[in-house]
């Protein structure tokens, strides 16, 4: 019996130290098309550090609605910058901590064996051989949104709402074209770049003027216990080796962010 408590107790101790180190660990909510980078730029970071960092991907939209519910997350990395300045004039996020750390583009991508000249651009979607689109979710996805936006520019918007598959997030929707779910797809360029997306299809990319500027931003949560680290890991993204790596995976270098 008392060798059965002890192993009771051993494994207790074990278990409430297993949950302290799991809270020590920063928790970042990631917007979905930086499911490729960010493995990349958190090891390095906790190379550096020797701080854990545990990561969600998800749509930005999604986060926002989270965060404002009180979600435990001590950084947010949106794929825009409107949901980052929204939480910081509700308080919800450090006055002084909103980085924008990349600029996404938007490209047309489809399956290498599809058939589909992406080449021709945006006009098309509106053939019949092309019978369904995958796009995020416009209603909590920035690059949905700018999906929205680019076929609007191009007057092909009414011609190809019927054949949209829609994906929570920007990574879903890259997932439907890949796996036969949709013959084409409006997803970013880090989606179609990485490594499930780069060698089984092709891509054009969409030109930026067709759609408001996919500006991502950084922040660190309000009710963050970890400031320090969440500030800490906020500053990695602006040195030059957390550039390089967001460059690789397709997006623009960052700008100085104007309030």
């Amino acid at each position: 019996m008392r060798t059965i408590r002890h192993l009771v107790l051993v494994l207790g101790v074990v278990c409430l130290a297993s949950m302290s180190v799991a809270a020590q660990a920063l928790v970042v909510a990631a917007a979905s098309d930086l499911q490729s980078a960010l493995p990349v730029l958190t090891a390095q970071f906790e190379k550096n550090t020797g701080q854990k960092v545990t990561f969600t991907f998800g749509s930005s939209g999604n986060f926002f609605a989270q965060i404002q519910n009180g979600a435990p997350f001590d950084v947010f990395l949106s794929a825009d910058i409107d949901y980052p300045r929204r939480l910081e004039g509700a308080g919800l996020a450090d006055v002084g901590s909103l980085y924008r750390y990349a600029t996404g583009h938007l490209v047309l991508w489809t399956r290498n064996d599809s058939g589909i000249d992406v080449h021709r651009g945006l006009a098309v979607l509106a053939d019949a051989q092309v019978r369904r689109v995958a796009i995020a979710n416009p209603d909590v996805a920035p690059y949905g949104r700018a999906a929205v936006a680019a076929l609007r520019h191009e007057a092909l918007y009414d011609r190809v709402q019927a054949k949209f598959v829609v994906g929570e997030n920007i990574a879903q929707a890259g997932q439907f074209v890949q796996s036969g779910g949709a013959d084409a797809g409006l997803i970013a360029l880090s989606v179609a770049l990485s490594p499930a997306l780069k060698s089984s299809g092709v891509f054009v990319e969409i030109p930026e003027s067709w759609y408001p500027p996919i500006e991502q931003a950084a922040m660190v949560v309000a009710a963050s216990r970890q400031k320090a680290v969440a500030y800490q890991f906020i500053n990695f993204l602006k040195t030059p080796m957390s550039i390089q790596v967001l460059q690789a995976y397709g997006f623009a270098v960052p700008q100085p962010l104007t309030r």
